[in-house]
């Protein structure tokens, strides 16, 4: 019996080294004549350790193309044998309106996989990069310069053999951390006055988190001695949950932070409040953990509120979520009264509610008569050729010797 003593593993990882360079010509007519081959080169620059230059053909670089178009190379300036890389080059758009002139090899799968370069010299590019008439009346050419972008990627191959360490590295802290400050209220220098209650917190840290806070406390408008900020239109449990979110990172248990209020409200409506104060203070994170459960928590008491919420903070999921369970259960939520109330108020939803239904009722009709008509043409062929089918697929079948 042969034993194995140990086992081992390992792992080819590749990957790509990028590194860019941008390229302007300036005085670009006058580099025109220079005559066909014949190129301007830029500085050299180094990726992946090897040495590349960009290569600018003002009357191209074929002679047949008679000075029509002019050509751009990315070339390997150094030694190399068999260089596997990615490029791409852009041409920048200099109007401002961002149209820029893009090949890139990056964000599409090539059939042969990278380009390999033989040698030094080798080069890749385009003859017919762009036709000069078009180039010179194009926002391309501005005061007689071009700029152009350039990135390359080296492809570098490694093999990871089996650590020879363990190092046990806890989770990140920081939210806990920061979470302490503001419950042991250490260093704050703002005070919210929330519906007769009082909140400390810290400007820097909720000027970090909300673009709100920011140009509140720092902005144009703001005023960074400001001491004290008097909120009348937010529950002061909304804001205490809103508060721990910012500080830890965490959606805050909504129970606990309807403690300190008088009447207990459900975590759904809690949710739905904190939603609203997420999207008012841009915590788009927030918005979406909050949008997420309440997905999960759709019934027929709430669906009202909530879809008029999601209609009201843009939250196309939610709104999907609540249109699909209405329209399932349109019988039991057209007597609640919340639906009366979204009648009056958002009856624009109730259009796209009817053609949720409609759209569901058709699917289920297609499906429906899809299978009669499979029935059939399944006995048809049976009856006409005598056949046996090894699966309830029609076009599966096999006759009888």
């Amino acid at each position: 019996m042969i034993q194995n003593s140990s086992d081992s593993s390992s792992k080819s990882v590749n990957e790509t080294v990028n590194g860019s360079h941008h390229f302007t010509v300036r005085g670009y007519s006058l580099a025109k004549g220079m005559g066909p081959g014949k190129y301007i080169s830029s500085d050299i620059f180094t990726v992946g350790g090897y040495d590349w230059a960009i290569y600018f053909y003002p009357d191209g670089k074929n002679i047949e193309d008679s000075s029509m178009y002019v050509s751009v190379f990315i070339a390997l300036a150094s030694e190399g044998t068999d260089v596997r890389a990615l490029f791409e080059l852009t041409l920048l758009d200099q109007s401002g309106k961002q149209k820029h002139k893009i090949h890139s090899h990056f964000d599409r799968a090539l059939e042969s996989g990278p380009y390999t370069l033989k040698y030094r010299g080798s080069m890749w590019g385009y003859k017919r990069f762009f036709r000069r008439t078009s180039l010179e009346t194009s926002d391309y050419l501005k005061d007689d310069f071009l700029s152009m972008h350039c990135t390359v990627g080296v492809v570098r191959t490694r093999v990871e053999g089996p650590k020879d360490y363990s190092v046990s590295v806890p989770p990140s802290d920081m939210g806990q951390s920061l979470k302490y400050l503001l419950d042991a209220e250490l260093g704050c220098d703002i005070v919210f006055q929330v519906g007769g209650e009082v909140f400390k917190g810290h400007k820097l840290i909720l000027a970090a988190r909300s673009p709100v806070f920011r140009a509140q406390f720092f902005g144009l408008i703001g005023n960074p001695k400001s001491d004290e900020v008097e909120l009348d239109d937010i529950e002061p449990s909304v804001f205490k949950a809103m508060l721990q979110y910012i500080y830890s990172d965490e959606l805050p248990d909504l129970v606990e932070s309807t403690s300190s209020t008088s009447t207990t409200r459900s975590s759904t409506i809690m949710l739905q409040h904190l939603l609203a104060a997420a999207d008012r203070f841009c915590l788009d994170r927030l918005k979406e953990l909050c949008e997420a459960k309440l997905c999960e928590e759709v019934n027929v008491d709430t669906l009202a509120t909530t879809l008029s919420l999601a209609e009201q903070h843009r939250c196309p999921q939610l709104k999907a979520i609540c249109l699909k369970f209405a329209a399932t259960n349109l019988g039991v939520v057209m007597h609640t009264e919340g639906f009366k109330h979204l009648e009056e108020s958002c009856p624009s939803l109730l259009s796209e509610l009817l053609e949720t239904v409609a759209s569901a009722d058709e699917k289920a009709s297609l499906m429906s008569n899809k299978k009669r008509s499979s029935s059939s043409i399944f006995g048809l062929d049976l009856a006409a050729d005598g056949v046996a089918a090894e699966s309830v697929n029609p076009r599966r079948v096999r006759r009888r010797m």
